[in-house]
């Protein structure tokens, strides 16, 4: 493989760093969301709705932030403040996303995106970084939003890692109670960050149909939603290995097409099928492979429910 396999498969792992350090936040607040396809689906219909109407990108990748995070209020609200049950709220929230992507695309199908946008959203190499020998093409002669991916993965690590508010937020995940009773708000804790995790996961959605399919398609996330959920194990919560994880599933998403430029042949149903067959492989390695360093928050997925004082 050349480095241009690489670069592609940093832009196609992309969208998936984005949902996965959402969903790492998210969790890390003790709550299991699995909505992340059905906000993708719907920052990715909002984002490319607003980009039509607007011809701005920037307007575009705030419409579908907040389309995201709205999303994401509504998942909390339920979860948080009426104590349902997360996983059938979250499973709810991606047929929900799944209908409400359909519904506004329905009149999108053959639409592109705006030239100015593709322009905006363009490649461009980094100052001396894209010099370095191979690594400088593969990482460093990409588009803003994927050294905004960069970024975002560093601000996550160091905010879960370095500050006093991540320690307060990783103290909720793992015994909410304890926290609660040092004075934490543990509630508004769990909001904030499933918004933020809502947030990042309808950025993820806006970089598939602005970027990475310039187009309307329909379910253009196909699947990558559930991806994220899963690689959020493999991952081990830690946002600084979704990196890895995100890098090398765009590189099990675009082999297919690199096989075929070599003549080749391998069926297409087995190409589509090989990033969740990987998926699969992966989550039963990490399982039988517990640590004590790759453990999900204690609470996750567990409803609060605070005693009277």
């Amino acid at each position: 493989m050349d480095a241009s396999f690489f670069t592609a498969a940093v832009v196609a792992g992309t969208p998936l760093l984005y949902a996965i350090l959402g969903e790492v936040i998210t969790e890390k607040a003790g709550n299991l969301n699995l909505g992340v396809e059905g906000m993708m689906l719907i920052g990715a219909v909002v984002g490319f709705k607003v980009a039509l109407i607007t011809q701005n990108p920037w307007l575009a990748l705030g419409g579908a932030m907040i389309a995201g995070g709205i999303a994401a209020l509504i998942y909390a609200l339920l979860t948080v403040s009426l104590r349902a049950n997360q996983v059938v709220t979250g499973l709810t929230l991606t047929i929900f996303g799944t209908g409400f992507s359909s519904f506004m695309g329905k009149n999108l199908m053959g639409e592109v995106v705006p030239d100015n946008i593709k322009l905006a959203f363009a490649d461009f190499p980094l100052p001396l970084l894209s010099h370095i020998p191979v690594l400088g093409q593969v990482f460093f002669n990409q588009g803003i939003l994927v050294y905004g991916g960069y970024i975002a993965t560093i601000l996550a690590g160091l905010y879960l890692y370095n500050t006093q508010i991540g320690l307060n937020l990783r103290a909720v995940g793992e015994n909410t109670a304890a926290a609660d009773a040092a004075g934490i708000k543990v509630s508004l804790y769990k909001y904030i960050h499933i918004i933020i995790g809502g947030v990042l996961c309808g950025l993820a959605g806006a970089y598939l149909s602005l970027v990475y399919i310039p187009s309307w398609q329909e379910n253009v996330t196909a699947g990558r939603g559930w991806i994220a959920v899963a690689l959020v194990i493999f991952c081990k919560w830690n946002p600084y290995r979704v990196l890895v994880g995100a890098f090398l599933f765009g590189g099990l998403d675009i082999i297919g097409f690199r096989l075929q430029k070599y003549s080749f042949y391998i069926s297409q149903y087995l190409i589509d099928m090989l990033p969740y067959l990987v998926t699969i492989i992966i989550l039963i390695v990490v399982s039988a492979r517990k640590s004590i360093s790759g453990l999900p928050p204690a609470n996750l997925g567990d409803s609060y429910f605070r005693e009277e004082r």
